[in-house]
């Protein structure tokens, strides 16, 4: 059996078709990692969706930032941005089905028999994976015992600090916007979710989450995608993978149990883009 993690696929699904071919997957033998936000962006996002869907307990997934806006947008009363491609999945006949399916992925998924923890975006200096899962459990347990009243909650910045005391809304905030949309912040778990560039680009005191010393969930790999301007990484203890298919870059898999095989890519069919 192989395990492979695969990118952002955002709608993707052609490219996704593509690269389940180049990796030879197959439903008998191999599982496969997806770090989140499979709609959103692309041209087929409901195609995606079901793709992913259908391949049952063979894919592993977890929320992103833009499958949580999907749920947001379906079940919560938010407004449809004007780059989103979320209509088909609305009208969908078996629109439930999916939402769903959806609600029931966690945010982050560990796996100790291999070390390898998966997410969509990041975590903070001071949260060891044990906490990471502790508060990942709790926002999942929210969002399927009252879906609505947590998607209505999620949206906004504050608080852009962790400490151990905040009620437990704005816990659950700050943990939805460190695993989806986290890039860079501060040794003392202060979030910036504005700055999008390279991990060299913000200025001190900023760093990106994955380089801040001592960083306590350092000793597992962590497997993310998220960061298009980040693209493919790999060295010890990291695993990113967004390398901005819906961009015009490309879709990527990389086998989590080789680390000598090569990474796996397919170049993208959309327009390259600048991402907003």
């Amino acid at each position: 059996m192989a395990r492979w993690a695969i990118g952002d696929v955002q709608g993707c699904c052609e490219e996704l078709e593509q690269l389940l071919a180049r990796i030879r997957y197959s439903s008998d033998r191999d599982r496969l990692w997806f770090v989140g936000d499979l709609v959103n962006r692309g041209p087929c996002s409901l195609q995606a969706l079901r793709r992913v869907r259908a391949l049952g307990d063979n894919a592993v997934c977890v929320l992103g930032n833009h499958d949580l806006h999907l749920l947001a947008v379906a079940l919560a009363g938010a407004r449809l941005r004007r780059s989103d491609t979320l209509s088909d999945i609305l009208v969908a006949r078996d629109r439930d089905a999916l939402l769903e399916w959806l609600l029931a992925l966690p945010l982050a998924h560990f796996e100790p028999e291999h070390g390898d923890l998966l997410l969509h975006a990041g975590v903070l200096p001071q949260w060891s994976v044990a906490q990471t899962l502790e508060l990942a459990s709790e926002v999942q347990r929210a969002l399927q015992d009252d879906a609505p009243a947590l998607l209505s909650d999620m949206y906004g910045d504050q608080p852009d600090r962790w400490q151990p005391a905040l009620a437990a809304a704005e816990r659950r905030r700050l943990t939805i916007n460190v695993l989806t949309r986290l890039r860079f912040c501060t040794a003392d778990g202060r979030v910036d979710l504005k700055q999008k560039g390279k991990p060299d680009s913000a200025p001190r005191p900023w760093l990106p989450w994955f380089r801040v010393p001592g960083r306590a969930s350092r000793e597992q790999r962590i497997v993310f995608g998220h960061w298009s301007a980040l693209g493919l990484l790999r060295e010890p203890g990291i695993l990113a993978l967004d390398t901005g298919c819906v961009w015009g870059g490309a879709l990527t898999a990389v086998n989590l149990d080789d680390p000598a095989a090569p990474p796996v890519s397919v170049p993208s069919l959309q327009p390259r883009s600048i991402e907003a």
